[in-house]
Order: C-alpha cells, then structure tokens, then sequence
C-alpha cells in the first residue's frame, strides 16, 4: 500500500554546539511508511558508521519484505508478537549481527554500536522496535506521552525504585544504556504494535533532545507549531541548542493524516481520487 498522503514525515538532525561531527543518522519512506533513527557511539568515526549502516540496513530490509520479498518470515521467533512486529524484530536482529561482524572484523570499528528506533506503518498500526535510550513519544489530543522506555543504567534503577525521575535526570550516569545495537553477538530488540489515530503525531528523538529540553518544554511546542511540522522538528532542535547543545540532536515527526487499512474499500478508494 502507497501511504504517502495519508502520513507526514519530516527529518532533521543536527551536531549541535560542542560535538565536531554527527553520528546520529535518520531515514525515512512515507510512500512505505517507515522512520528510522540510530545514535552511534564508539572512537574515532565508529559511531557514526555504526548509526548509518544499521539505518541503510533495515531500510533495505523492510523494503524488500513490504515490496514482496518475505523470505524473512521463514526465520521469525514464535514470541506473541503480531506478524508484521515480528518481521520488525528480526530485521533489528538481522542488521546487530552484520554491524557486529564489522566492529570484529575492521579495527578502525572496534566497539562500535548504536541505539536504534525503527517504526513501520501499515493497517492504521505502527510496529516500534528499538534498542537503547533514543525514544519514540505520541502528542494526541493536546497531551505527549513517552511510548518508548529506556534501556538504561538509570531507567533500571527508577523501574526499581531506587531513583526518581528527577534524581535519574540530574544522575552523571544517565546516558549509559544497557543495550545498544552492534556491541554482542546476539540482541534483544523491544517491539510493540500500537494502534493509530488520526491527527496522532509520532517523534523519534535521540537524547540530544530528551537529555536538555524537559517533556513539558516538548509538549508546549507541539501545542505551539504542531500544525508545521517541519517548524515544529526545528524549535526542538533549537531548543536543544539553547540548552548547551551538548549532543548530536536528532528528530523525527510523522503526522497520521489519514486512515490506512491493508484493506481498502470502494469509497476509500473513491475519497483517494477526488483528492
């Protein structure tokens, strides 16, 4: 199904005030419904070719299987998922195990890896997989809310009650995940569907946006500009950077402009062509 139209997609990342390069990476298909965003890490240039390999790599994968190629559905585990979530996750499994193969193999990538957000749209549903501490939140009906939880240092000791949201915050240990994309063998992605409405507006950010601007400073934005969408990608990256600026920033906005069942009806396909 061609989705362009009935979904908005907008990119924008940044390096920020401090950092000399970006190793951050974005990619998006509106016509394919998918969003795709990593934040390397690793010496020298490591990061950002970690970051960029694991989005060319699940953009490559997902196209082929949603342009007809479904062979990877020979190789799915057996986990409740919906079908489509679990073609997600093998596909985030996939490209770990050749980022990992690289980081072994070429000594300039040693210790490379990345979080990684991956989100495919189809039948008024979105697929998020992801991996670290880059998060996906949802504005709807004037409010955001975090979809995503951290795989985290800081995240694991709130979910036991150890810190609150404020001491985890201000914690110097805050940006230490405990699971990145291209460091093991072997992976666990966290993927879940989730149903869509329309006028639902999706970010994928890295945590040089969440790390500086608070979720209420978010959230006014989105009241603030939320019909521009590429206004609204650019206050947060600038707020960012009035912030300090201290990471690469990167966000990506996806507005549900229309209903996109897998199956269409004749007057779907009627409203279409009067468009």
């Amino acid at each position: 199904m061609n989705l362009r139209g009935k979904i908005e997609i907008v990119c924008q990342t940044d390096v920020g005030q401090v950092r000399d390069h970006n190793e951050d990476y974005v990619s998006s298909d509106d016509q394919l419904g998918l969003a795709i965003l990593a934040d390397g890490m690793g010496g020298l240039n490591a990061g950002e070719v970690a970051s960029s390999m694991s989005v060319h790599l699940l953009m490559d994968e997902l196209r082929d299987y949603i342009g007809g190629n479904t062979e990877i559905e020979h190789d799915l585990n057996d986990n409740g998922l919906p079908p489509k979530a679990r073609v997600l996750e093998r596909a985030i499994e996939k490209a770990n195990s050749s980022v990992f193969h690289v980081s072994k193999t070429q000594p300039n990538c040693e210790g490379m890896g990345t979080t990684i957000i991956a989100s495919m749209f189809y039948d008024n549903k979105v697929s998020i997989g992801h991996i670290g501490d880059s998060r996906v939140y949802r504005f709807r009906d004037s409010k955001i809310e975090q979809v995503t939880k951290d795989h985290s240092f800081v995240q694991e000791l709130i979910d036991k009650g150890l810190y609150t949201e404020a001491e985890a915050k201000a914690s110097n240990k805050k940006n230490v995940v405990t699971r990145a994309l291209g460091v093991a063998p072997k992976v666990e992605p966290e993927v879940h569907e989730h149903k869509v409405k329309i006028g639902d507006i999706l970010l994928l950010c890295s945590d040089g946006l969440t790390d500086l601007v608070p979720d209420s400073d978010i959230e006014k934005t989105f009241m603030a500009l939320s019909d521009n969408l590429a206004a609204t990608a650019n206050q947060l990256v600038e707020l960012a950077n009035a912030c300090g600026g201290r990471d690469n920033i990167s966000v990506i906005l996806i507005r549900i402009k229309k209903s996109y069942p897998d199956k269409v009806g004749l007057l779907d396909k009627v409203a279409d062509w009067f468009e």
